[in-house]
């Protein structure tokens, strides 16, 4: 059974820096492009960086040049480095396969920006 688990999460000042982790159980994280995905309070989901298996990634425009997704084949591990937060990053943080497979949802990871 697939398992991913997002940790790093945590409450930072609006302008801080947190990096979020994604641990797969299995080759998961190898073999599919990976993303993470954000759900704000009252909102939909939706994802926010990809990369491909290439390693070529993906950003939403409220995240370019601020977020960064990279992975760890080795280590079975997608990282997400956030910079520049602000109040409206605040979120619950989840990683999934792109597209996401519902059986692959893990508990997210909260992130609250606020001073």
């Amino acid at each position: 059974q697939v398992r991913l688990v997002e940790s790093g999460g945590g409450l930072v000042q609006p302008g801080g820096s947190l990096t979020l982790s994604c641990a797969g159980s299995g080759i998961v994280t190898e073999i599919y492009p990976m993303a993470w995905y954000r759900q704000a309070p009252g909102k939909q989901r939706e994802l926010i960086a990809r990369i491909a298996r290439s390693g070529t990634t993906t950003y939403a425009d409220s995240v370019r040049g601020r977020f960064t997704i990279s992975r760890n084949d080795a280590k079975y591990t997608v990282y997400l480095q956030m910079s520049s937060l602000k109040p409206t990053d605040t979120a619950v943080y989840y990683c999934n396969t792109e597209p996401a497979r519902i059986n692959f949802w893990g508990q997210g990871t909260q992130v609250t920006v606020s001073s």
